[in-house]
């Protein structure tokens, strides 16, 4: 079972001789044990996943460790579903988002690591290499017609490649002595699929307004409620101080985002040579300038983490504590401490509980 992880305060950078920032928690939401995705593409259901965690020790007091691979064998036909039904004209990848979790939950459930690793005899790591080019390759084939016209049965090749590489998902199974399907597990846990919503801030389409994000990862036409960009902010900052984690999809592809160093820094121009090494200042982040990276596609979706504190660094300045999937060999144990300035600039969207923001951005 995972264990609600303390306090991050443990992991500060004052333990780390010479390092530059040092940090005081502010929020911290119950959270469960730093995991790691391996040599997957399915960072999108270790941070769902373990936000979905959070939630159920929010709800009904319940401290699970969820099964990833689960949502993943619940997922991965439907997006062959959609590359097959595009006629191959649609990306066909390991990479999914925050809501694919919240659509798994919702048809099928949820599933307790412990009876589902994905993993099979001898295996401590998932590596997902060979499954990722069988399934391309396999729906590539189906794609060639060979006999002239679709198979109607082709998705059973999809289901005999995931069976043998992650394992047939199960129907039902015994948890804690008692008897659950996933779906009654869900239940179980107190999650609602439904209670959730995709929020996130680009000026290409109006504020206000839900609209399916233009992003390759959203194979199932997720929609995503616009909001201005200090709404955004406020709107996380609101749902921590209200007890709520928060599931963060961003571009973690520039120089001043460091697992290693666990930040996340937006340097201001000619900062750079200072990283790691003393305080940075860093870039004023407007709308404007949020949404020339999207448009000029120096800010695209590479990554999803889960938002689970805010603290403080040693001149005043916020950031937001997230919980990485990439193991718990940083400073901080696995987490990452984002600077606001990184956060307005880089995040792609972000998923979190009704509750916590229908006030705030008067969501229905």
């Amino acid at each position: 079972m995972a264990i609600l992880f303390a306090s991050i305060s443990s992991y500060s950078a004052q333990d780390s001789q010479g390092f530059a920032y040092t940090f005081t928690p502010m929020i911290e939401v119950a959270e469960t044990s730093v995991k790691s995705q391996g040599m997957t593409g399915t960072c999108w259901s270790y941070s769902a996943s373990s936000f979905l965690e959070s939630e159920a020790a929010r709800i009904s007091g319940h401290v699970v460790d969820l099964s990833e691979m689960a949502t993943v064998r619940y997922t991965y036909p439907l997006k062959a579903q959609m590359y097959i039904r595009l006629q191959g004209k649609h990306q066909f990848s390991a990479g999914s988002l925050a809501h694919d979790v919240m659509n798994a939950a919702k048809g099928w459930g949820v599933v307790p690591q412990s009876v589902y690793t994905g993993l099979k005899k001898g295996e401590k790591v998932h590596n997902h290499d060979a499954m990722d080019k069988a399934l391309k390759a396999a729906v590539d084939t189906i794609l060639s017609k060979p006999s002239g016209k679709l198979d109607a049965n082709w998705m059973v090749t999809i289901d005999e490649i995931l069976d043998a590489h992650i394992g047939v998902a199960p129907v039902d199974f015994e948890y804690e002595g008692e008897m659950y399907t996933p779906e009654s597990f869900r239940d179980y846990l107190g999650i609602n699929p439904s209670s959730y919503i995709n929020i996130t801030s680009f000026t290409h389409h109006p504020f206000g307004k839900s609209f399916i994000l233009e992003i390759p990862d959203n194979f199932s036409r997720g929609e995503f409620y616009n909001v201005p960009l200090d709404e955004m902010q406020r709107a996380v900052e609101g749902a921590l101080a209200g007890g709520y984690t928060v599931a963060w999809d961003a571009d973690v592809s520039e120089k001043g985002f460091s697992f290693t160093n666990g930040m996340a820094l937006l340097p201001a121009e000619g900062e750079d040579g200072k990283l790691w090494k003393e305080e940075v200042l860093e870039a004023v982040v407007t709308q404007e300038s949020r949404q020339k990276g999207f448009d000029d596609q120096t800010t695209t979706d590479d990554h999803l983490m889960h938002i689970t504190g805010l603290a403080m660094d040693q001149s005043g300045n916020k950031y937001f504590v997230i919980k990485n999937s990439w193991g718990q060999d940083n400073l901080y144990g696995g987490h990452q401490y984002i600077s606001m300035a990184y956060f307005r600039a880089k995040t792609i969207a972000v998923l979190v509980n009704n509750e916590a923001v229908v006030r705030s951005l008067k969501a229905q």
